[in-house]
């Protein structure tokens, strides 16, 4: 992890304490402004049970097939053992991955 990374991990958090410590006031804002019920339009118009079900059988259906190969969690084609990371040999058997 980089310090690039942490600095935007540190500063999602500090912009999310302050985001929860105010939630009152954000949410009269939000009715202020009129972006609740024009979410509530959204809602009840477009995102019905229907829609819902399709944008999630989509989303599983729709996923790279190459997802297990890239991640972070592989299994040795020799002895089956789970791999954590990116290393190069399995530490049960020493193949190469």
């Amino acid at each position: 992890m980089n310090l690039t990374i942490r600095k935007v991990i540190v500063l999602g958090s500090i912009g999310s304490i302050l985001l929860l410590g105010n939630i009152l006031l954000v949410a009269n804002w939000l009715v202020e402004r009129g972006l609740v019920d024009w979410a509530r339009h959204l809602r009840s118009e477009y995102l019905t049970g229907t829609a819902i079900t399709i944008i999630v059988v989509l989303l599983i259906l729709l996923v790279s097939p190459k997802v297990g190969a890239r991640g972070l969690v592989r299994r040795c084609p020799v002895c089956d053992h789970v791999l954590l990371g990116r290393g190069r040999y399995c530490g049960e058997c020493g193949s190469k991955v």
